[in-house]
């Protein structure tokens, strides 16, 4: 099968053999037909598969063919993603496949200007890129309408509610036309995220090319088990021992992030941070800094696991668990991407287990463990497996009975050392709350 026997017109043909585009992935070989016959679409794959191209190019072909000439402060269509950085990199996507059509593309994001973002809407553009809150910013100050847009694209829906956008999910809804097409595309479908399918989308055609939720088999992935206050003494032996040139490392909190590349840098290590509190171009300049391999090191927050696209970056570290599941797919996503190989390592520390045990039984495989000599945790991380249960409890070590002066023995009671703490009780993964779209009047309170 070729690009050209899906139907896609001579100037997608064009700028696809420009960028090396030979043979549609699964995804797009299922996506592509449905979008051009004007289907709503849910389409599930693994990252790296090329689901971007999979909406992107079909949508191109209809607004190229369909329509009328894109209006002042108007959209015709609206791809929706949850952070900055993916939008960034749909938007360069599109921008790369529509070089040879009369379209315009363009970007809006919170942390930066909006009035440059203002200006550049008043021509209308035929396809936005956007993150929720800047979507709803432009509509509010009557810098962006949407009653010409014809199709929505939700990319990594899932993401939008892990990250509190449910609220705003559905404000957006209610601005849209009645009529139009809708596509959710994404590495993972939720429970909640099908019920949110069900109430934005007409008659959608379903598409899983690979099974749900399961990470690319291009990933090796292992555990080194580990005591948290090791964690970062472990990972310099690893990148040392290892050799490591380019590494993604993905950390829990911005305080982890910031912490460990001071470590880093006062070791000397070329390293740099990304998170939520840095400024949109001082983000950007060092993705850009670590995909031109002048950074070694990216410690990163959950916003780099998503929209991040390094051409063969060959290994990810999950310094931190992440605590929901799903984001430990998108993380190691980052590599193995595009049929290359890649790998992916999880320091594990005891008070981790029950994210192990809930990534375990989402992946349905048990991940292997490899301790490493000399780091061998003092807390043992128990065993867990693809069931989701934690196999085996801890056993405390035994500690010593004391005794008394005189020669006599006096039982001093059961001591407990500060150190032997019991696992901690399993988590309670946070509900995300699903937006129930209501088209009719308020009440007024």
């Amino acid at each position: 099968m070729t690009f050209a026997t899906l139907g896609l017109i001579e100037p997608l043909l064009r700028a696809l053999e420009t960028l090396g585009y030979q043979t549609p992935t699964p995804v797009q070989a299922q996506a592509i037909p449905a979008v051009l016959a004007g289907r709503d679409l849910m389409a599930a794959a693994q990252t790296g598969t090329g689901k971007t191209a999979g909406f992107a190019l079909p949508l191109l072909q209809l607004l190229t063919m369909e329509g009328p000439k894109v209006a002042a402060n108007s959209a015709r269509a609206l791809i929706l993603c949850p952070t900055r950085e993916l939008a960034e990199q749909v938007h360069a996507s599109v921008a790369e496949y529509a070089q040879h059509l009369p379209l315009t593309t363009y970007a809006v994001y919170g942390g930066v200007s909006i009035n440059p973002q203002m200006m550049k809407l008043r021509k209308g553009v035929d396809i936005l890129v956007a993150t929720p809150g800047r979507l709803i910013d432009l509509f509010r100050q009557n810098a962006l309408k949407l009653n010409q847009l014809q199709t929505l694209v939700l990319d990594e829906a899932d993401r939008m509610l892990d990250l509190g956008f449910s609220e705003e999910l559905a404000n957006i809804y209610r601005m849209l036309p009645k009529k139009r097409q809708t596509l959710l595309f994404s590495a993972t479908f939720s429970d909640e995220i099908r019920s949110l399918a069900g109430q934005m989308l007409n008659d959608p055609l379903s598409i899983e090319v690979s099974p749900r939720n399961v990470a690319a088999n291009t990933v090796k992935q292992w555990v080194v088990p580990v005591d948290k206050k090791r964690k970062p003494e472990l990972f310099v032996h690893l990148m040392r021992k290892g050799r490591w040139k380019q590494v993604l490392v993905f950390a829990k909190t911005r305080n982890g992030v910031d912490a460990l590349v001071d470590k880093l840098q006062g070791l000397g290590i070329n390293a740099d941070g990304i998170h939520g509190d840095k400024p949109q171009a001082t983000r950007q300049r060092a993705l850009d800094r670590f995909k031109s391999s002048d950074v070694q090191i990216l410690v990163a927050t959950d916003v780099a696991a998503r929209g991040l696209d390094i051409e063969d970056l060959p290994l990810v570290v999950n310094f931190d668990l992440p605590i929901v599941a799903e984001d430990y797919i998108h993380r190691i996503g980052r590599t193995g991407r595009a049929g290359n190989t890649g790998e992916a390592i999880s320091l594990v520390c005891a008070d981790e287990v029950n994210m192990l045990s809930a990534i375990e039984m989402l992946t349905r495989q048990t991940l292997t463990r490899k301790t490493e000599p000399d780091f061998e945790p003092e807390h043992r991380v128990p065993d867990t497996d693809a069931s989701g249960q934690v196999v085996k409890k801890p056993k405390k070590p035994k500690k010593p009975k004391a005794s008394g002066g005189g020669g006599g023995k006096r039982n001093l009671g059961k001591w407990v050392d500060s150190g032997d703490v019991a696992p901690a009780e399993p988590s309670i993964k946070p509900v995300r709350k699903v937006p129930v779209f209501n088209t009719g009047p308020r009440k007024k309170k």
